[in-house]
C-alpha cells in the first residue's frame, strides 16, 4: 500500500509540475489574465473619447482612459504630451484654461462645471526689466490643480510616458511642421531652439524625429520631486537663472506666487440644458457666450456672431467698467477690431462615467518668446505685456436636473475662436452630433458630445476633430 501511495503522489506531483510552466495551455482554456488597473485594456467596452490638435497627444489620453483613468487623468496626459509634441502652442512655459465637469450631484462639484484658469501672465512690475518679456509658466500648476481636484490615478504615471517621448524623440506631426515653417527664421536666432527644431539650418519636417533631452530631464525632476519643484524648489532656482539669460527674468518670488485659479464659469441656458463658458480673464469665453446668444436669437447669423464676439471682447479689454452681465444682456453695436492675436490649441476628454474636461492652451505666441530656457529645455511663453493675449475659448453643456454630460467644445483660430465655440456648440446641441458642419473660418473646433447624455446613452456619444486641421479624435466602445 505504501508503495502504491508513493507512486500515486509522485504521479500527481509530476502532473502538477508539467502544468505549471504551460501558461499557453492555461490561457487556451481560461484566457489570459485580465489587465490590471493602470494597464491599457483594463477598461473594456465604452471608454469615452479624446480629441486634440495633435494625434500622439490624443492617443496618450485614450491610453489613460483604457487603463482606468478618468477624464481629468486623460486631460493631464494630453496637456503634458502636447508640451512635447506641439511646443509651438503648448508648453511648460505657457498656460491656459479648462472647464471640468464631474457627473452626478455627489461629485466634487455637485454636477456643475468649474473653471480652472492658469493663463500665462506677467509678473508684477515686469515691463522695464527685460528685452524679451517672458510669462510665468503656469501650465504645470494648472494641470496639477485639475488633477488634484478631479484626478483618480497618480500624476507621476502620466509624466513617465511624456518624459520618455521627450528623451527618445517623437516624429514631427503635420501640425508642428506647419508651425515650424512659419517661424523658422526667428527660432534660428536662439542657439538652444536652433539645436532642437532645426537640422543644418532647415526646420524639421513632418516625420523627422524631435528629441528634447533637457526637457525630458525637467519633466523627470517634476515627476520625482513634484510639480511644486518648478515653483519653489531646485527647478525654480534654475528657472530664475535661465530666464535671466534669455532676456525674460523671472524671480523666485514671481514663481512662488504664480497660482492657478478655481472659479465659476459663465453660464447660459439652452432649452433643457445649461452651458458653461470660460470666464474672464479668459475673455474668449465671454466672447463665445456673446456669440452664442446671437446664434440662439438668429440661427445662422455668423457675421452677427463674429461682430458681437469681437466687439464684446474689445469692450471688455478696454476696461470700460461694463460688467459681464451687461455685455451679455445687450449686443455691442460698435465695431471694435482686435489686434493680431496669438495661436492656441484645444482638447477635450470624456470618460465612461460622463466626467469631462475641455481645455485651451497657449504660449501667447507661436513658440512663445522663441527662446528655450538653457538647461531646462522648455520655451518661455511671451508675456502679455508684449503681445495681445489670446481669446481662450471653450464651453461645456450639461443637464442640470440629471447632472449629466451633453457636449464639450474647444475653439482656436485667433479672433475666430469664440465663434468656433459658439457655432460648434449650437450645431452639436441641435443635431446631437459632434461635428455636423464646419464652423466659419478662421475658427477651428474640437468636440466631444453625447446627444442623449452620459452617463446614460453611450451609443449617443461621439467625438470629432476639426477636419481642416491635423488633429485626431479617438475613443472606444
Amino acid at each position: 500500500m505504501s508503495t502504491i501511495l508513493a507512486q500515486s503522489r509522485l504521479a500527481v506531483a509530476l502532473g502538477l509540475a508539467a502544468l505549471l510552466p504551460a501558461c499557453s495551455a492555461y490561457d487556451s482554456l481560461m484566457g489570459p489574465p485580465a489587465p490590471q488597473l493602470g494597464t491599457p485594456g483594463f477598461v473594456s467596452g465604452f471608454l469615452g473619447g479624446v480629441v486634440s490638435d495633435e494625434p500622439r497627444a490624443t492617443l496618450a489620453g485614450r491610453e489613460v482612459l483604457s487603463a482606468g483613468g478618468n477624464a481629468a487623468d486623460a486631460a493631464v496626459a494630453v496637456g503634458f504630451t502636447l508640451a512635447v509634441t506641439l511646443p509651438s502652442r503648448a508648453g511648460i512655459g505657457g498656460g491656459g484654461a479648462c472647464l471640468a465637469f464631474a457627473a452626478t450631484a455627489k461629485s466634487v462639484n455637485q454636477g456643475t462645471p468649474e473653471a480652472i484658469l492658469f493663463l500665462p501672465s506677467a509678473p508684477p512690475g515686469y515691463g522695464a526689466r527685460s528685452d524679451r518679456p517672458a510669462a510665468l509658466p503656469l501650465m504645470p500648476r494648472g494641470m496639477f490643480l485639475l488633477h488634484s481636484r478631479y484626478g483618480s490615478r497618480p500624476i507621476e504615471t502620466f509624466l513617465g510616458g511624456v518624459e520618455e517621448g521627450a528623451r527618445f524623440g517623437v516624429p514631427v506631426s503635420r501640425a508642428l511642421a506647419r508651425d515650424l515653417a512659419v517661424v523658422a527664421g526667428p527660432l534660428s536666432a536662439d542657439p538652444a531652439a536652433r539645436e532642437v527644431f532645426l537640422r543644418s539650418g532647415v526646420p524639421l519636417a513632418e516625420g523627422q524625429t524631435l528629441t528634447q533631452p533637457e526637457l525630458s530631464a525637467t519633466i523627470s525632476q517634476m515627476r520625482v520631486n513634484g510639480i511644486g519643484d518648478l515653483y519653489q524648489g531646485g527647478l525654480a532656482r534654475r528657472v530664475e537663472v535661465a530666464s535671466a539669460r534669455i532676456g525674460g527674468p523671472l524671480s523666485l518670488a514671481d514663481l512662488r506666487t504664480a497660482l492657478p485659479r478655481l472659479t465659476t464659469p459663465l453660464m447660459l441656458s439652452y432649452r433643457n440644458d445649461m452651458i458653461a463658458f470660460l470666464p474672464p480673464p479668459a475673455d474668449g469665453g465671454l466672447a463665445a457666450a456673446a456669440a452664442f446668444k446671437t446664434l440662439q436669437q438668429t440661427p445662422g447669423d455668423w457675421n452677427g456672431a463674429m461682430a458681437r464676439a469681437t466687439g464684446t471682447a474689445s469692450v471688455w479689454r478696454q476696461g470700460s467698467g461694463v460688467s459681464v452681465d451687461q455685455l451679455l444682456a445687450a449686443p455691442v453695436t460698435q465695431d471694435y477690431p482686435l489686434p493680431p492675436l496669438p495661436a492656441s490649441t484645444s482638447f477635450a476628454t470624456l470618460d465612461l462615467n460622463g466626467n469631462a474636461v475641455v481645455c485651451v492652451l497657449t504660449m501667447n505666441n507661436l513658440f512663445g518668446t522663441g527662446r528655450i530656457m538653457p538647461g531646462l529645455g522648455f520655451l518661455a511663453a511671451a508675456s502679455p505685456t508684449s503681445v495681445a493675449p489670446p481669446l481662450l475659448s471653450a464651453a461645456l453643456a450639461w443637464n442640470d436636473n440629471t447632472k449629466s454630460f451633453r457636449a464639450a467644445v474647444g475653439g482656436t483660430g485667433q479672433a475666430g475662436a469664440p465663434v468656433a465655440v459658439a457655432g460648434a456648440m449650437m450645431n452639436t446641441l441641435v443635431s446631437q452630433q459632434p461635428m455636423p458642419s464646419q464652423v466659419p473660418d478662421p475658427g477651428r473646433a474640437n468636440v466631444v458630445a453625447c446627444g442623449r447624455y452620459l452617463p446614460r446613452e453611450t451609443a449617443s456619444c461621439g467625438w470629432a476633430a476639426d477636419p481642416r486641421e491635423f488633429g485626431l479624435a479617438s475613443g472606444g466602445g
